[in-house]
């Protein structure tokens, strides 16, 4: 199990506004049945690295469906092979050390 950050922004849209490209984009998430959070500045997925893959690659060139001359996308992933991660259980790790 790996945890992702992906963040998909189109370009070239002819507007500042990209929440409904980005709404389209949430349902598409959502559809996957991945856990996930949606932040200000992404969205956070748990899954086998080669679901996070597909899904990001899915995110991406659907910008260019909706008309987005170009698109930028930032991955990053967090997998371990000694214990199985979890959006959650990472968070709860760093309150740990905090609290």
């Amino acid at each position: 199990m790996a945890v992702a950050e992906i963040t998909v922004v189109p370009l070239g849209t002819g507007t500042p506004s990209l929440s409904h490209y980005l709404a389209e984009l949430e349902k598409i998430v959502s559809e996957s049945g991945l856990p996930s959070e949606l932040h200000a500045m992404g969205t956070n997925v748990e899954g086998s690295l080669e679901e996070i893959m597909a899904l990001t690659k899915r995110l991406h060139f659907r910008l260019f469906q909706l008309g987005a001359l170009r698109v930028s996308t930032t991955l990053k992933i967090d997998e371990r092979m000694d214990k199985q991660l979890t959006l959650r259980g990472k968070v709860e790790a760093v309150r740990r050390k905090t609290g």
